[in-house]
């Protein structure tokens, strides 16, 4: 039972929002499951105490449960070592592309391009014996589905401590999907000055564009269904270098 004050809590809160049936459905199956004799409930709840915790006293109108429980690993798609030699293919397409280092700079898209973004300084780095400015744009109040969140979104801290007028620069963010999150992160680099060029990096493409963007370095491009998603984990946040790939599960 130790999971289902979690399930309880967020059928409380999520009868008020945009998909609050849906989430009343998912969720009393969830309950139901469990009071049926599914033990994997009660395991599941045991060995993620922490994570209920959070979930009933901290985030109670984020629908966090529901989301985990309806995703499955597909696959893994790229290891440690993958994203190694991707990252230092895209530094040396980026050194050959723009003649050096001059006028260059690098900028991440938190929360994970700009651990992106730093790796591929360092490379750049030990390429070109030059240090390239290193920035962290974080897009959340640039995005055009701010005001569809059942809930008010946190934003991290911008940094971009240099001038990016007439600068280079390289755009870096982990995946490229629909070219939303890409179009906000111009919009915000568009606050901090005029730059000569900006040139998109992504770990991974999927696909699935809605807006006419394109990446200029990929480190893979893989072919995904609406339904999946490209799950990337970093050393700096996850504890680990890893990118799979999930399925949302059939829900009846």
């Amino acid at each position: 039972m130790l999971v289902y004050p979690g399930f309880a809590w967020h059928l409380f809160w999520q009868g008020r929002g945009k998909g609050a049936r849906r989430t009343k459905r998912v969720t009393f199956k969830l309950v139901l499951r469990g009071w049926k004799g599914d033990k994997r409930w009660y395991l599941y709840g045991i060995f993620n105490l922490p994570m209920v915790f959070r979930e009933v006293f901290f985030l109670p109108f984020v629908p966090k449960w529901r989301l985990m429980m309806q995703m499955r690993e597909k696959a893994q798609i790229m290891t440690e070592d993958e994203i190694r030699r991707a990252l230092v293919r895209i530094s040396h397409e980026i050194v050959e592309r723009n003649r050096g280092v001059d006028d260059l700079v690098i900028i991440g898209v938190a929360r994970r391009g700009d651990h992106l973004a730093r790796r591929i300084a360092r490379i750049i780095e030990e390429i070109e014996s030059a240090k390239v400015p290193v920035g962290t744009i974080d897009i959340t109040l640039y995005r055009d589905d701010v005001n569809l969140f059942d809930h008010q979104p946190t934003a991290t801290k911008t940094d971009i401590s240099f001038e990016i007028d007439d600068k280079r620069v390289i755009l870096v963010d982990d995946v490229l999907h629909k070219g939303r999150s890409a179009r906000a992160a111009l919009d915000g680099l568009m606050d901090f000055g005029r730059p000569a060029s900006i040139q998109l990096a992504v770990l991974i493409d999927r696909g699935h564009r809605e807006l006419p963007i394109a990446a200029d370095y990929v480190g893979k491009n893989i072919p995904t269904a609406r339904r999946e998603w490209i799950e990337v984990a970093l050393k700096e946040q996850d504890g680990f270098d890893r990118v799979g790939i999930t399925e949302k599960e059939q829900t009846s």
